[in-house]
């Protein structure tokens, strides 16, 4: 009885989910059809996709979609402020759901990827706006730098090399 419940909740949780897609498309402009559901619910909040990874969860729903198609309504997210599209390094874009803005903080040594809180950025935005009458549309910043442990991992080897 258990597994027909959770059957049932799963099921319940995943049509909340495409009426909230839905919902989202609808309330920036765009018609919602099957594809767009799809594309937009391949990205799952807080995962940071390739194009070629949405692309592929996608193709396993919807056989024989192209493969532009994917990366032209990516690109469409993006620009309607659906999705964030981001560097974390290594060169390539990730796509990430936009529920509310954050930023990362990736240590360019080990690869760790730490969580900014936005209202730290919120001064950068201001001061940008005040000196330059720019409204910046910040909503998910990627800072590059050394983590506390590998910059401690420097500092140790730094003593060592002046013994």
């Amino acid at each position: 009885m258990s597994v027909k419940r959770n059957g049932h909740e799963a099921l319940r949780e995943q049509v909340s989910h495409r009426s909230g897609l839905a919902d989202r498309l609808r309330r920036v402009g765009q018609r919602v059809t099957p594809q767009r559901l799809v594309i937009l619910g391949a990205i799952v909040s807080g995962e940071h996709l390739s194009a070629d990874e949405v692309f592929t969860r996608v193709e396993a729903l919807i056989p024989g979609v192209n493969r532009s198609t994917v990366y032209r309504t990516l690109k469409l997210f993006r620009d309607l402020g659906l999705v964030s599209m981001t560097d974390l390094g290594g060169g390539a874009r990730r796509f990430e759901l936009i529920d509310e803005p954050h930023h990362h903080l990736i240590c360019h040594r080990c690869g760790d990827i730490l969580d900014l809180d936005d209202e730290l950025v919120d001064p950068l935005r201001h001061q940008i706006l005040v000196r330059y009458g720019f409204v910046p549309a910040i909503d998910h910043l990627a800072l590059f730098g050394s983590c506390a442990e590998c910059d401690a991992a420097d500092d140790q080897r730094g003593v060592s090399e002046e013994r």
